[in-house]
């Protein structure tokens, strides 16, 4: 597998990143901790929490497992067996939306038209990245074997051997040729250490995943709804570009894919981001 970097600054390194909706088939941290409850319940009236009062252990995580398998397989992803560990712990530690720390940012300016958001000037401060890179046949899978490995980091796979925590958006790194027509298979899955961790992060067991420590960094980012795949990735470049005064000024071939809320929704909440030249 090759490994790169996968700085904001749109550095180096082929990526490894995974899409998610229903419609390209992602695993995301979000798909493991906020399950749709008609999907989870065989009545479609009980939430997960209330399953699992009368649900034995393993009971439960094979019904979590087998859900993965079923969304994943329809997209030619395997879901592994030595899966069902980390998403039992990633769904029973994050019942809750406060649970869920956000990616810090100072936000710069906002350009509206119409009473609609066009895009958001933002900064990030430097930060430590738990990333890896993939290059799988399609773009989907590398996304969803790159963020799977990244499950395991977060759920225990690492060096203190316990739960990190969860971080909001999970963000991929896509990269285009010049006229942003194709996207390369090379993917990157980034996730954001949480305040605690950031002095000393916990190394990960897996070599293919890095930490690195991203610049401080600007981006402009414009939100949108529903599945990301390379044809809507595309489209939200496009539009995205058309929006910018200037966007001679951002990285014309690297973009951020940012996820908010589980891709199996039918609303999806994603964000686009253009990365300003340093």
């Amino acid at each position: 597998m090759d490994r790169g970097g996968c700085q904001m600054s749109g550095g180096g390194g082929g990526g490894g990143d995974r899409s998610g909706p229903e419609e390209s088939g992602m695993i995301t941290l979000e798909d493991l901790e906020s399950f749709s409850e008609d999907q989870l319940s065989d009545s479609g009236n009980g939430s997960l929490e209330e399953e699992a009062e009368t649900m034995e252990d393993d009971e439960q995580s094979d019904r979590l497992l087998q859900y993965w398998q079923d969304v994943a397989r329809g997209h030619q992803v395997e879901v592994a067996q030595d899966m069902a560990e980390p998403i039992n712990q990633l769904t029973s530690n994050n019942s809750g939306r406060s649970t869920r720390e956000h990616i810090p940012f100072t936000l710069l300016s906002r350009k509206e038209k119409c009473g609609e958001l066009l895009y958001e000037k933002r900064h990030y401060e430097k930060g430590h990245w738990a990333c890896i890179t993939m290059r799988e046949d399609t773009y989907e899978q590398s996304i969803c074997y790159g963020f799977m490995k990244i499950m395991r980091y977060i759920c225990q796979q690492n060096s203190l051997g316990e739960y990190l925590g969860m971080t909001l958006p999970i963000i991929t790194v896509v990269r285009t040729n010049e006229n942003h027509s194709v996207i390369s298979n090379d993917v990157t899955v980034a996730y954001f250490l949480p305040a605690e961790h950031q002095a000393q992060p916990p190394q990960p067991q897996d070599n293919d995943i890095v930490i690195e420590i991203w610049p401080a960094t600007t981006v402009f980012t414009r939100p949108f709804s529903g599945p990301t795949n390379e044809v809507t990735i595309i489209n939200q470049i496009s539009a995205m570009a058309e929006q910018l005064d200037s966007p001679g000024l951002c990285i014309n071939d690297s973009f951020i894919v940012a996820g908010y809320t589980n891709p199996a929704h039918s609303n999806r909440q994603n964000e686009i981001w253009f990365l300003e030249r340093r």
